[in-house]
């Protein structure tokens, strides 16, 4: 017989919570639920378990330009299906590849991308359509833009409003390519206004940024002299290597307060270069991204402007001038206040010379032995070899790698935040649950021992699920990751 629990509504939301790092859960302080509602602290290992697609140059999505309407949605439905079979819960998907759009934008023109020429309404929205079919399998979807990329090759076209049309003062040709001026107050307005409006309009789970600031060095000095000249006039005082990093860190800054003003269940995060500088930590060499990139993670994680850092951890465990285990144990340790580490794996790499599944079992086992510090996940470049069930990674995520339900960690906004149960009511094969808040999921317990073991996630659309004969606890988990208690079932 199911004994009916029903949740009541929680007098204490608002108590200091503390983060777990070994979870990325949140644990009341005091107990925010009624005495006389019967219910378990519940809680599981967090981890998050994404993958890039890149759409410049239609390396991941779409597959090549003019697709029809039913051939790009398959294909959007072939990569969730493939994250989904590979127990992944996260999607960074590439919406911003080259001042452009792959979504609805009245600030930038559709990407050429899409139908092969920019501007062209493809006769589909893919951020929307990508959400519509990952968000039902309770699969994340990150927003992931290239800030400063104008033009992927120099001689491409564009129309209004691309910022080369409409801005052509502030973008310069480089190494092929042609750049927005990170100097240009006007590229940094355009980026943040892109950003806000994303948040306002789509049911996004996060802001992203990939490793391209100013561009890779090709030998010659980036052409920024009248944005660095009209710095001069106006009275700065930075040396120029400085003035650049600041330039930065300002639009970093910036997109993290307009995200903060849109939505407090989007995470932002950065995929930088995976070393920061040469002989940090020591033996490390390669790209002094610090210095020729003017990226510097140091400082925006000092200034608590990012949720989380991807850093590109591109090489083996066993390379000699960049071991995976160095850095990953560097880059951990260097979040604070609840900030999060998932690296980036180059899984793109599997099947090349030292790069088989044991390689990849090495790397996620050094990069758990860093959770207590907060490297709670990782994002994989890129999607295709889980779509190929290459070398039969995906089997071996499904069944080894993430076996175990997960969760993405609680935001870093969020650690302190109180979340009522779910309401329960019996059915002759379950439950049915309500909640009136925005969830992720419901996290379904089985009793084991003294504890609580997680069972499975049921993604939030979903409102019943079967539950066998035994001791269950149901809770709800909310768009920003935080778990309430889990309401026991008897049955």
């Amino acid at each position: 017989m199911l004994l009916l629990l029903l949740a009541c509504t929680d007098p204490a939301a608002g108590k200091v919570h503390s983060a777990d790092p070994g979870t990325g859960a949140t644990t009341p302080d005091t107990d925010p639920t009624p005495t006389d509602v019967p219910t378990a602290q519940v809680a599981h290992t967090r981890e998050l378990r994404g993958f890039w697609v890149a759409s410049v140059w239609n390396l991941d999505f779409p597959s090549e330009q003019g697709l029809s309407v039913a051939e790009a949605e398959a294909e959007l439905d072939t990569l969730v299906e493939a994250v989904s079979a590979a127990h992944g819960n996260a999607i960074f998907f590439q919406v911003r590849p080259e001042g452009d759009a792959l979504y609805a934008s009245e600030l930038e023109p559709w990407s050429r991308y899409l139908t092969g020429t920019q501007g062209r309404d493809p006769g589909y929205d893919p951020l929307q359509a990508l959400l519509d079919r990952a968000h039902p399998q309770g699969i994340e979807v990150h927003a992931w833009l290239n800030p400063y990329r104008a033009k992927a090759d120099d001689g491409s076209s564009a129309v209004s409003p691309h910022v080369t049309v409409d801005d052509p003062d502030n973008v310069v040709p480089y190494d092929g390519m042609i750049w927005m001026d990170p100097g240009a107050a006007s590229i940094l307005e355009r980026t943040t206004a892109v950003v806000s409006d994303l948040c306002a309009r789509y049911p996004i789970d996060g802001i992203h940024f990939d490793d391209y600031f100013y561009p890779y060095p090709d030998g010659t000095d980036f052409p920024d002299d009248e944005s660095w000249e009209a710095y001069e006039r106006g009275g700065g005082a930075l040396a120029r290597d400085d003035w650049r990093r600041d330039n930065v860190n300002r639009l970093v800054e910036a997109v993290s307060l307009a995200v903060a003003e849109q939505r407090e269940d989007v995470r932002f995060g950065i995929a930088p270069f995976g070393i920061y500088r040469p002989g940090t930590p020591a033996g490390v060499s390669g790209l002094d991204q610090y210095a020729e990139l003017y990226s510097d993670p140091v400082a925006w994680t000092e200034a608590g402007w990012l949720d989380y850092l991807s850093p590109q951890l591109y090489w083996t465990h066993d390379s000699s001038g960049q071991p995976f285990g160095t850095l990953i144990d560097w880059w951990a340790n260097l979040p604070q206040d609840g900030q999060y580490t998932f690296p980036g794996l180059y899984l793109s790499k599997l099947g090349e010379s030292g790069w088989d599944l044991d390689e990849f079992d090495t790397q996620l086992a050094l990069t758990r032995a860093e959770a207590g510090s907060g490297a709670l996940g990782q994002i994989h470049y890129a999607i295709d070899p889980i779509v190929e069930n290459r070398d039969g990674v995906t089997d071996r995520m499904a069944t080894d790698w993430y076996a175990t339900p997960a969760a993405s960690p609680v935001l870093v906004s969020a650690a302190a935040a109180t979340l009522t149960p779910p309401t329960v009511q019996s059915t002759a094969e379950g439950v049915e649950l309500s909640h009136p808040d925005p969830l992720r999921y419901w996290a379904v317990y089985a009793a084991e021992g003294d504890g609580w073991t997680i069972d499975r996630l049921v993604p939030a659309d979903v409102d019943s699920v079967a539950l066998g004969s035994g001791r269950w606890a149901v809770a709800a988990i909310d768009r920003r990751g935080v778990e309430s208690r889990g309401v026991i079932v008897e049955r």
